[in-house]
């Protein structure tokens, strides 16, 4: 169990340091965590809509902050290029995301094709239930993506490094108030990158 805190821990602060100086990604990480807590909430009395805030707004959050927000130059506190944290990213790195956004972006599409979802839905009636049955197929292409990576961590590293990933992921909400809360009112204070001495 120490070893499995140790490798969360470590895990977490290489997500940090490398991931997160923009105080707007910041900031748009705490949107998606609180996001992802009412998600959570949800979750058990409505899945459908969980997964409609979860993706909707969490998850779009989460990734314009990475896309759109975080420096990609050379990193001079990590003494990393950008490429090198692209290729050690333990998760989704950015290409990653781009192949599962757009699964995400393009699925609603197969309920307008088969409002069934290939059998997998009862049919909707009206657009209502081809919002609801459209959250349903998020929540499986979510669990999937995170199944995916779990299990592709335990060929490309070991189990233990898939588990804890897949617990970084399921915690992170909480984890990221803890880490972001005071990031809004840094920002409006004009600060733009999380002042950092390098190590």
């Amino acid at each position: 169990m120490s070893e499995f805190l140790r490798q969360l821990s470590i895990q977490r602060w290489d997500d940090h340091r490398y991931y997160h100086h923009s105080r707007i990604n910041q900031s748009l990480h705490l949107v998606s965590a609180l996001s992802f807590l009412c998600a959570y909430a949800t979750l058990f009395n409505d899945p459908a809509t969980a997964a409609l805030i979860a993706w909707l707004i969490a998850m779009v959050s989460r990734q314009a902050g990475h896309f759109f927000f975080e420096p990609k130059d050379y990193d001079e506190v990590n003494q990393a290029t950008h490429e090198y944290k692209e290729a050690i990213k333990v998760g989704y790195n950015l290409r990653r995301k781009v192949v599962l956004m757009a699964i995400w972006a393009v699925s609603p599409v197969l309920l307008l094709w088969d409002p069934s979802g290939l059998g997998w839905f009862e049919p909707h009636a009206d657009f209502a239930g081809y919002v609801h049955n459209t959250g349903w197929l998020w929540l499986a292409i979510g669990v999937g993506g995170l199944l995916f990576r779990t299990v592709q961590l335990f060929f490309l590293k070991d189990v233990m490094s898939g588990l804890v990933w897949m617990s970084k992921i399921l915690t992170d909400p909480f984890h990221d108030v803890k880490l972001y809360y005071k990031a809004p009112l840094a920002l409006l204070r004009g600060e733009l990158i999380e002042p950092r001495k390098a190590h």
